[in-house]
């Protein structure tokens, strides 16, 4: 097993408690996640919790792949652990944190999955880096996140 771990960060003008809603809430992720555009016909189905520890999100498309997220652990405003885990095309559970520090004005959110490699993954992570993979699509989500906790605020 080869093990990996993604992380990116940003500095969004806004304070912590403002920014926390957009990640607790799963249904607001429509608004910044880098992979709601990859496949516009997938569906969606959310459980549990409204926000926070217990809310899940499941999707499943033909682009996208399917799966769930599973608030696991929050310490509202300051971080959140969500359990993800892919069913298609390739199984495997990854776990994603965020965290939220005051700086400056704003909040540097810090974005990290990690996993392992197993099976047929294991021979594709020989291939393609997870971080030059998914690193981008983490700063998209993150650069998008600004921009919907800006727009909130100008409403």
């Amino acid at each position: 097993m080869s093990s990996f771990t993604v992380t990116r960060n940003a500095l969004i003008p806004a304070p912590p408690a403002e920014v926390y809603p957009f990640v607790a809430d799963f249904r607001k992720w429509t608004a910044w996640s880098p992979w709601e555009a990859i496949d516009p016909g997938m569906s969606r189905s959310y459980s549990g919790s409204e926000s926070g520890v217990g809310a899940r999100y499941g999707w499943a498309g033909r682009k996208a792949g399917s799966g769930t997220m599973e608030i696991q652990e929050a310490d509202e405003p300051s971080s959140i652990s969500i359990r993800l885990e892919f069913t298609k095309p390739m199984k495997a559970v990854n776990p994603a944190v965020f965290t939220f520090t005051p700086e400056g004005g704003g909040t540097r959110v810090t974005w990290t999955m990690t996993g392992e490699s197993k099976g047929i993954g294991r021979l594709f992570a020989l291939f393609m880096n997870m971080d030059k993979m998914v690193g981008k699509d983490f700063e998209k989500g993150l650069s998008s996140l600004a921009s919907a906790v800006t727009a909130k605020g100008r409403v």
